[in-house]
């Protein structure tokens, strides 16, 4: 795991602000932050070698696409081993109704954020691209009705 570095008021300002709009110009940062241009420029640079600044990304409404129903399986793979998991990550990670993957600790082993057409769509999804492998022991759904952004991540105080 990576270690956390250091960051001063002016490091964590600049991340605030671009969290909330990565569009921002240099020039409306530093102005922003109370910094020249080129400071601005400097620092953002040394974010984003040191790791803490990993991309900027386009948020795309999944209904938008037709994809208006949502939901999250929490799968169980059996047997958990190297030899089976890392394939059905990449399996999952390539499908195109997956959101997000994420690798659990307790009795599921995995939970799929996935963005689907609608009822039909979920369930040929399941059956086909889940429970017709193998190792993969049990899928639960659950639907999301809605879904909020939450606030900046930035250290704790």
């Amino acid at each position: 795991m990576a270690d956390s570095i250091p960051l001063d008021p002016v490091d964590l300002h600049i991340l605030r602000l671009l969290q909330n709009d990565a569009r921002t110009t240099y020039r409306d940062l530093a102005a922003e932050v109370g910094i020249a241009p080129s400071t601005c420029l400097d620092r953002v640079n040394r974010l984003r070698r040191s790791g803490v600044i990993l991309g900027h990304e386009l948020r795309i409404d999944p209904a938008k696409l037709g994809r208006g129903l949502q939901a999250v399986l929490l799968v169980q793979v059996r047997p958990h081993r190297r030899d089976l998991i890392g394939p059905f990550v990449e399996r999952v990670r390539a499908l195109p109704e997956s959101r997000a993957l994420f690798h659990l600790t307790g009795p599921d082993d995995y939970l799929v954020h996935v963005a689907v057409t609608g009822a039909a769509d979920l369930q040929r999804l399941v059956l086909d691209e889940f429970t017709s492998h193998r190792e993969v022991a049990r899928v639960e759904t659950r639907l999301i009705f809605q879904q909020w952004d939450c606030g900046p991540l930035l250290p704790p105080p």
